[in-house]
């Protein structure tokens, strides 16, 4: 017997909720070749998991690395917690499929999101992008196959992509908010096929955002037609108290297109959510749903302090009215929201990045509001905050736990990776999971949390050779130390590495050893 790499003495976690065993698990080609007692093999390389459980790879169901996974930092961020895939295209917005002005407008108005575009997989100032080529003036048209093309062998992790909606209907529709007229839903629809055969995993929206802000669920629900089993992913349009209006929307959906549903970062209180999961559930909806062990969120501050009435997909225009005084009856209605706001990003205004509102605007020498209005438009509209919950305590810790435990759950950080001061679930959140809620609190066994994070997720987007330890999977494969995984990124240091996971393989290339990236680039754009 002769492989490419034993991984020897350690216990297994499978990924189909088995109690660990002890086994050495080898692989040959990219994939697992043997698990079992294999004393007697030879091997390229051999890891001693002695001590250690050996794990398939984990599925992050909702990263937003579109164009911060080409860095390595952000790779060994995820791979130091075991994370081998992410699932991007998320909220609806991403880079393809579109036209060169659709591009742009992703890129403006996600920028402190999902980063700046990628020239084969070199990240540049201006934002441009070009997959296959040289760098043109501007951003490029973009399918989906070309920017999985892109990601492909490029970069150490696994790479899966689901349709944004937002991003196709600006594309048919720009940002207007009427209703799809026929026309303009056939093209939409066009796209989606397209992507899917391709190789997305889904399709998501971010009903908060713009401009999927503007469709209706009859919209969504024609455009879910074509997914064939592979869900639709929602960013739903309301959470927290209000997630009874989001949740409502989301069955209709269902409902209406059979599809399987997916719902993003479901967080708030657990008796609100859970009753609300049942009820889908009950009424036959294959629904899912991923959490971040985190009560705080990070988003553009756009989304969080302008109304409705503030056209954020058109730039010029929502600066326009900040400028005047279209608003001044709306600033005072957000006293109490200042304190809870700290900034992320701030191009051009860099020292403000890790300060509250409140502080910079101290520090700026103005009342809160006004300083809000200058970053806004300095930034134009592209700055970013992390957002304390009004229930951060131990009632929201609590419904934390709860969701988690949800046999619907799956794992999900949410990571952004933009800013000098990001939230610390893009650098934590997986190794949270583990040595908080496993080790401290037992809100998961060993076995449970494999399922949550692997198994299930690779299920959910049609990864149908990942997400277990089984002779014939895709080698993606996690050796951690169950008495020092955990994370160490806080709010105050947010790029701080986990601890815990020292050895990862993905498609069984060795791609983090002792903890250090090992150069090599074997992640994969996984089709369903």
């Amino acid at each position: 017997m002769r492989f490419d790499v034993v991984i020897s003495g350690g216990r297994v976690l499978d990924g189909t909720g088995a109690p660990p065993y002890r086994a050495d698990v080898a692989v040959s080609g990219g994939r697992i070749a043997a698990i079992g007692r294999l004393g007697g093999a030879e091997a390229e390389a051999v890891i001693d998991a002695t001590g250690r459980f050996v794990a398939p790879g984990f599925v992050d169901c909702h990263a937003h690395g579109d164009a911060a996974v080409f860095d390595p930092a952000v790779q060994r961020a995820a791979l130091r917690q075991g994370v081998t895939t992410f699932v991007l295209g998320q909220d609806g917005l991403s880079f393809a499929p579109g036209s060169a002005a659709t591009v742009a407008y992703a890129s403006r108005y996600f920028a402190a999101v999902n980063g700046p575009l990628a020239v084969n997989g070199r990240p540049t100032a201006d934002g441009q992008l070009a997959v296959n080529g040289p760098l043109a003036d501007g951003p490029l048209p973009l399918t989906v196959g070309e920017l999985l093309g892109g990601y492909d062998r490029a970069v150490a992790l696994n790479t899966a992509y689901l349709l944004p909606h937002g991003t196709i209907r600006y594309d048919v529709m720009g940002p207007s908010p009427e209703p799809p007229s026929r026309d303009h839903l056939a093209a939409m629809l066009r796209h989606v096929e397209r992507g899917l055969s391709e190789g997305a995993v889904g399709l998501s929206t971010g009903l908060e955002y713009l401009p999927g802000r503007y469709a209706t669920a009859e919209e969504l629900a024609a455009l879910c037609a074509p997914l064939g089993g592979l869900p639709y992913v929602t960013h739903m349009r309301a959470y927290g108290t209000q997630a009874g209006v989001g949740m409502t929307e989301v069955m209709e959906i269902a409902e209406r297109s059979g599809a399987a549903v997916h719902v993003s970062h479901l967080h708030g209180p657990a008796d609100v959510l859970l009753p609300l999961v049942e009820e889908a559930l009950g009424k036959g909806v294959d629904l899912t749903f991923d959490t971040y062990p985190y009560l705080r969120g990070n988003t553009i501050l756009a989304m969080v302090v302008l109304p409705g009435s503030v056209p954020g997909a058109e730039t010029d225009r929502a600066l326009e009215m900040i400028a005047s005084d279209e608003l001044d009856g709306w600033w005072p209605t957000l006293d109490a929201v200042w304190p809870r706001l700290t900034v992320s990003h701030a191009p051009g205004m860099e020292w403000a990045e890790g300060l509250t509102i409140v502080a910079a605007a101290e520090r700026d020498g103005s009342a809160p509001a006004e300083f809000c209005r200058r970053l806004l438009t300095e930034t134009r509209l592209e700055a970013g905050v992390v957002s304390a919950r009004p229930d951060e305590g131990p009632e929201g810790e609590e419904s934390v736990r709860r969701m988690l435990r949800h046999p619907s759950h799956t794992g999900g950080s949410d990571g952004i990776y933009v800013g000098g001061h990001p939230h610390p679930r893009g650098f934590g959140a997986f190794a949270r999971f583990l040595g908080r809620h496993v080790r401290e609190l037992a809100d998961w066994t060993w076995e449970q949390a494999v399922v949550h994070l692997a198994s299930h997720p690779a299920r959910r987007f049609g990864l149908t050779d990942r997400g277990l330890v089984r002779s014939g999977f895709a080698a993606d494969v996690v050796v951690f130390d169950p008495a020092a995984v955990g994370d160490r990124a806080t709010y105050e240091n947010p790029r701080t590495l986990a601890a815990g996971v020292d050895d990862v393989l993905v498609s069984g290339v060795r791609v983090l050893a002792g903890g250090e990236l090992t150069g090599a680039t074997p992640g994969r754009a996984l089709r369903p």
